[in-house]
């Protein structure tokens, strides 16, 4: 058996957003696996729900694939595709009895967010549009002439929030769109009568387009008196049933009734409902009842989100999860059963992500239906009055012995089969670890953790002992499990020697409310508490060396690891990744997440600088002795390399060991989706700052090796370059 490397990340596949067709015999997810080291493949694949046959593949390898969605009656799938001349997401459907996928628009801000309507007949979706792309029409259909504008120059900013995802907005707003299932843009001319309808015109960001009827579509707006600034989201029930394709549907920027809450005047559209959170996702009923996520708007980022139904008849609101001390996660969005009747969702659950079914009235507390390793999605079908009893539930998962793959729960039968090993050749050769749980105690809390060892006695089988690599999340609300998006780095640093331990400590979501809001006003101290809590219980392990231990960790790990070396001297060396360093150009240079910064610490660097400058890891520089090594992506909007920057640094001119890995073209999500090349060389440098001061590895500190040694990226370019002069 192979141990597991950073490179064999080119030859996992990953399934994603799987969605059961109407009857609940057939699954369509994406398949997704690096194509090279700059792209990833992903691709729509269709597999039966009774196992029969291997999942076939229904897209061509052209483009990246996202969002299947079937047609209410089965016979049509519709997705979205970047294949073409461009980069911009476009419609396209696929007849499902066969033939060739569809164009359905030709758009300037691209498509997402799909929507079919429950007759069939139209797709709502989400674009981002400047002002003039809306006055040329090109929102509609893209001239044959047309060419992008280059970015602004000078850039103009006249909003708080004005980047997020590595792009600056540069004056697009997301609207909603209707668009004829039947459509196509093939031969079409730029000047033909377009088959899309925008049904919002106003300068505001609108979202999660969602039907009830097939003549009410819902959907979202950020409002507020400034909408970048607040947490209210309204929710509109705009009326299509005089909706012509073509028709400009908007009034134009009239529309707004100049209070700047974002109420509108149209008698086509009502704002039905005002709900607070980070954005929402909406699930609607025919009878009008809209489910919705809340949070309390006071210290919102310590709060547990809340799944919320409003009844447009009796203009009630019901909280399903009121009981429930867990928070509505958005690994799998609400949606309504088959019967109408019940609410399927899901939350963080203890190392796990459960789906929960609860009656849309409130009336019976919700009940997990489904809960094995780390769902990253999930959906729900059956016959049209089935409850929770009798549905089918597909979801796709990852476990501490595969990293993903999909499964179907058969509530009628109360069974769950596996329809998927996509890795099926690639886990035969390879040697995988099988994480031990521990929990342990940390101030009087119990806190949930995992520890990995090294296969066959890892790099050095003589030795009674390894070293220990300690990883911290990010979030800090989030929740790690013995599976989940970290499986390939934990078990490559577990075949190359090293004891991995990992922990949700307070802070992390799927423990409860007291459990999340425990690090109100102190990030640092609580969590390193519970982190060393869990260092000490591991360390006490005969197999690991308790002078020989690592960390490192990514955002709100990044923060951690800082924190960490400036807090104990405990560590040997450090790696920290796409860290918050401080507090203060964090809220300066951050998208909208400096409402963490609001809602954690209950303050502004105008209200207590000094007392944030303390907060932060730059504050503790002095104290660093620890050989830290940074790692960041420069074009991140969430975690800005700015405060990398400073403190790199500040390590410098303390004469701390460092270097500084930068990775153009990459955004926060560098460690999850970033270009196969960059994730692969980030595990490899991770490994190679630690090998050179473990007593277990025979090598050299990374600062005195060649740049590139040991690294795959290197490695390939040599081989190339021998090839060459052959």
């Amino acid at each position: 058996m192979q141990p597991v490397t950073a490179a064999d990340y080119h030859e996992i596949a990953k399934p994603a957003d799987p969605r059961l067709s109407p009857d609940g015999e057939q699954v369509a997810f994406l398949r997704k696996q690096a194509l090279d080291d700059e792209r990833t493949e992903s691709t729509v694949y269709l597999v039966d729900c009774d196992g029969s046959r291997p999942p076939r593949r229904l897209t061509l390898a052209e483009g990246v694939d996202a969002e299947p969605r079937w047609s209410p009656s089965g016979d049509r799938l519709a997705f979205t595709s970047t294949r073409g001349e461009d980069d911009r997401s476009q419609l396209w459907i696929l007849p499902i009895d066969g033939g060739e996928a569809r164009r359905v628009t030709n758009v300037v801000g691209g498509v997402s967010d799909i929507a079919w309507s429950p007759d069939g007949e139209r797709l709502a979706f989400v674009q981002s549009v400047t002002p003039e792309d809306r006055e040329e029409g090109r929102d509609l259909s893209v001239p044959d002439d047309y060419e992008p504008a280059d970015h602004p120059d000078p850039r103009v900013i006249d909003r708080t929030v004005y980047r997020t995802a590595q792009q600056h907005f540069d004056g697009r707003r997301p609207g909603i769109y209707l668009v004829d299932a039947d459509a196509t843009v093939e031969g079409a001319e730029a000047d033909d009568d377009p088959a899309i309808t925008r049904l919002t015109d106003r300068e505001a960001d609108f979202g999660s387009p969602a039907f009830g009827d097939a003549e009410t579509l819902y959907y979202t707006e950020s409002v507020g008196e400034d909408p970048d600034d607040s947490y209210a989201i309204a929710i509109h029930a705009h009326d299509l049933a005089n909706v012509a394709f073509g028709d400009d549907e908007t009034g134009g920027d009239d529309g707004d009734d100049g209070d700047g809450d974002g109420s509108t005047e149209d008698d086509a559209v009502e704002r039905i409902h005002t709900t607070y959170g980070w954005g929402t996702p909406l699930a609607a009923t025919a009878d009008g009842r809209v489910a919705f996520a809340h949070v309390e708007p006071d210290q919102a980022s310590l709060r547990q989100t809340d799944l919320q139904v409003f009844d447009r008849h009796s203009g009630e609101v019901v909280n399903l999860t009121a009981d429930l001390d867990r928070g509505l996660g958005y690994e799998a969005a609400p949606m309504w059963g088959p019967d109408d009747d019940t609410l399927y969702f899901s939350t963080a659950d203890e190392g796990a992500v459960a789906v929960w079914a609860a009656p849309g009235d409130g009336s019976v507390d919700p009940e997990r239906v489904v809960r094995k390793g780390m769902v990253s999605g999930a959906t729900v079908a059956g016959p049209i009055d089935a409850g929770p009893e009798r549905v089918t539930v597909a979801f796709a998962t990852s476990e501490w012995d595969h990293p993903g793959d999909l499964f179907v729960y058969d509530a009628t039968a109360d069974e769950t089969r596996r329809l998927t090993t996509l890795n099926a050749a690639f886990l035969a050769e390879r040697h995988v670890g099988e994480p031990e749980e521990i929990r342990f105690d940390s101030d009087g809390t119990e806190i949930q953790g995992w520890v990995l060892t090294p296969p066959d006695g890892g790099a050095d089988p003589d030795r009674e002992t390894h070293p220990l690599v300690v990883e911290v999340h990010g979030g800090p609300h989030a929740m790690w499990s013995p599976s989940g998006t970290m499986w390939h780095e934990f078990q490559t640093l577990a075949a190359r020697g090293y004891v991995v331990f990992w922990s949700n400590p307070r802070g992390s979501a799927g423990y409860g409310a007291e459990h999340m809001a425990a690090i109100e006003r102190d990030w640092g101290a609580v969590t390193l508490s519970d982190v060393m809590a869990g260092v000490d219980v591991v360390a006490e392990r005969a197999d690991v060396d308790e002078e020989d231990v690592f960390l490192t960790g990514g955002s709100f790990g990044g923060f951690m690891t800082a924190w960490a070396v400036g807090n104990t001297d405990r560590f040997r060396a450090a790696v920290a990744q796409r860290g918050v360093y401080d507090l203060t150009g964090f809220y300066g240079s951050t998208d909208g997440a400096y409402k963490l910064l609001e809602g954690d610490f209950d303050t502004t660097p105008i209200e207590e600088p000094a007392w944030l400058w303390e907060q932060s890891p730059t504050g503790h520089v002095t104290d660093v002795d620890t050989p830290t090594l940074l790692i960041h992506a420069e074009d991140d909007t969430r975690t800005p390399i700015c405060t990398a920057e400073l403190y790199h640094r500040l390590l410098r001119k303390k004469g701390v060991e460092t270097r500084f890995v930068r990775y153009p073209r990459e955004g926060h999500e560098l460690s999850r989706s970033g270009e196969p090349g960059h994730i692969v060389d980030r595990i490899e440098r991770i490994a190679r700052w630690f090998d050179g001061y473990s007593t277990h590895h025979d090598a050299p500190k990374a600062l005195d090796r060649p740049e590139g040694e040991g690294l795959t990226a290197e490695a390939d370019e040599a081989d190339s370059a021998a090839e060459d002069d052959e």
